[in-house]
């Protein structure tokens, strides 16, 4: 008797599915652009696994969407041929040696066929409540096992990309409590450092270990990019600090070019291992507003300008009016696309998606200028360059000494 033949055994859904699916869409993260922060797990993942396939998943009600992805090119597959489908139905933790000899696999799509995936490892995003959303997951071509570091490094990059999940949320959704908003943000912060704490450790540690320059240079890739994530988070908790605090900022007069030898001090050594010139001009006014938050505005400017100016310069100028200075950061780096410049102020918004960070530098910007009582405009000419101009009122001392 002629058996039929094999089908693919799709995942059945999980426990508490409607509830599941009604958590993943209340994080708005569906169908978002790419983002740095997750682009650094995958990359995170695929160097220390050794895999060519790395991904931040997350399993909608009829698909499984991608927030981040190497070596797949795709942004969403099917949930029936779903290797992670079945993995939000483990306690944590799924992985699949050789998926030619596991029976929910031997007849998959992306078994059978391209691109012929042989193995299978991946943790689970979980919410507080439980809710599985997605994995962050290693594929193979080859069937293979991992060791217990990389176990190690994929739950707590899985950890880290919950936590990121977490603040992005609650910076999006929370504008009506900003200052409940800054306490969850303490909290998370404190969460999201240990894993990347155990991810730093666990990467030196395998590093230390490596024999061959090749692996070891890799490790490095891995560590830079854990270390970017420490800088993201110090970008998140500037965030939280921001809005804590929504009293006007006490204003006195102080000298501007005190903030700006601060802020080339901070910035010229970056620039040029870029290989960038980087120029502040001479100023001898005085103005109207607090050094640190002043600083804020403008460290912020000029590290999106060294992030986006490939090759060229950068330069802040001070240009003195009656009432005001207007002080330009301006750059000869990729410029912004003209439909980006109505909200490239806004939180988690990128000229490039690729780059490192979170798309936060500018929204910290803007909210401290607005705190300072300062204006902030831009212009730019896509391929050419960008002026961003603080203007900050001057000093009475000063107009006072002038008249």
């Amino acid at each position: 008797m002629n058996r039929p033949p094999p089908t693919t055994l799709a995942a059945l859904p999980p426990p508490g599915q409607h509830a599941r699916i009604a958590a993943l869409r209340a994080y708005g993260i569906l169908d978002t652009p790419e983002e740095g922060a997750f682009d650094d797990i995958t990359r995170i993942a695929s160097l220390v696994c050794h895999t060519p396939i790395a991904v931040v998943n997350l399993i909608d009600e009829h698909r499984q969407w991608f927030k981040s992805e190497i070596g797949l090119g795709v942004r969403e597959t099917p949930l029936e041929t779903s290797l992670c489908a079945h993995a939000i139905l483990e306690a944590d933790f799924m992985e699949v040696p050789d998926t030619t000899l596991d029976a929910r696999f031997q007849c998959n799509p992306l078994v059978t066929g391209a691109p012929y995936l042989r193995f299978y490892a991946g943790a689970l995003l979980k919410t507080s409540a439980g809710h599985a959303l997605g994995t962050v997951c290693v594929l193979d071509t080859q069937p293979r096992q991992l060791s217990d570091e990389q176990r190690s490094v994929l739950r707590a990059l899985a950890r880290q990309a919950m936590a990121q999940l977490e603040l992005r949320r609650a910076l999006l959704h929370a504008e009506r409590g900003r200052r409940y908003r800054s306490r969850l943000m303490a909290v998370a912060g404190h969460d999201l450092m240990q894993p990347l704490t155990v991810l730093t450790t666990v990467i030196h540690g395998l590093r230390a270990q490596m024999a061959d320059a090749g692996d070891s240079e890799q490790f490095g890739l891995a560590s830079a990019a854990a270390q970017q994530l420490g800088t993201s988070l110090s970008r998140l908790a500037q965030a939280s600090r921001q809005d804590a605090d929504q009293d006007p900022a006490e204003l006195a007069a102080l000298p501007l070019d005190e903030v700006l030898n601060a802020v080339r001090d901070t910035w010229s050594y970056i620039a040029q291992r870029k290989g960038l010139q980087f120029a502040v001009a001479p100023c001898a006014l005085r103005v109207d507003s607090d050094a640190g938050m002043l600083r804020t505005v403008l460290d912020n400017l000029v590290g999106n300008a060294v992030k986006y100016t490939p090759h060229g310069a950068i330069r802040i100028d001070c240009i003195p009016a009656d009432s005001h200075v207007r002080i330009e950061v301006t750059d000869t780096g990729i410029g912004i696309a003209d439909h980006l410049l109505t909200r490239i102020f806004d939180e988690f918004r990128q000229a490039d998606p690729s780059s490192d960070g979170l798309g936060l530098g500018l929204s910290i910007a803007k909210r401290t200028a607005d705190l300072l009582g300062c204006g902030l405009t831009v212009a730019s000419q896509p391929g050419a360059g960008s002026t961003f101009a603080v203007i900050v009122p001057r000093s009475a001392t000063t107009l006072a000494s002038a008249a």
